[in-house]
């Protein structure tokens, strides 16, 4: 199995990891990886039936609310401005050439941008491993 292409703007704090297949299936298994970790997924928000209500087009957008409060609210605690950007959010998304990827912010962006404890980092570390895992992995859980 190739390793998803990765690519981080630092300045902003954007990570994107290409998922290896389409949107639907991305979709899916981030669901059943979230779940399989113990994570609630609060919300999505489909950018594009939102779009097409409102009688325009645009690719295929989906972003998805999500986290555990026993991770994010020790962080909130900490940091209260912190809720600004929790729960996590993936942004899952459709180029025009077909390809589907996963943006998120890195959780080192969100510790600077709200001076996030060094030792609660970890609590938000694992959007990571979950990325990665449904990038590399669609079909396994």
């Amino acid at each position: 199995m190739s390793t998803p292409a990765m690519g981080v703007e630092s300045e902003r704090g954007i990570e994107r990891v290409e998922s290896g297949v389409g949107f639907d299936e991305t979709v899916e298994h981030f669901e059943k990886v979230l779940s399989a970790r113990g994570m609630t997924v609060f919300t999505k928000i489909d950018f594009t039936s939102d779009a097409r209500k409102a009688g325009l087009e645009m690719p295929r957008m989906l972003l998805v609310i999500f986290g555990n409060p026993k991770g994010g609210t020790p962080i909130m605690v900490a940091a209260p401005s912190s809720a600004l950007d929790l729960p996590l959010k993936v942004l899952i998304s459709q180029e025009a050439d077909g390809k589907v990827s996963l943006s998120y912010n890195t959780p080192e962006y969100l510790a600077r941008r709200h001076d996030i404890p060094a030792e609660l980092v970890k609590n938000i570390a694992g959007i990571r491993g979950v990325v990665s895992d449904v990038a590399g992995g669609a079909g396994k859980v």
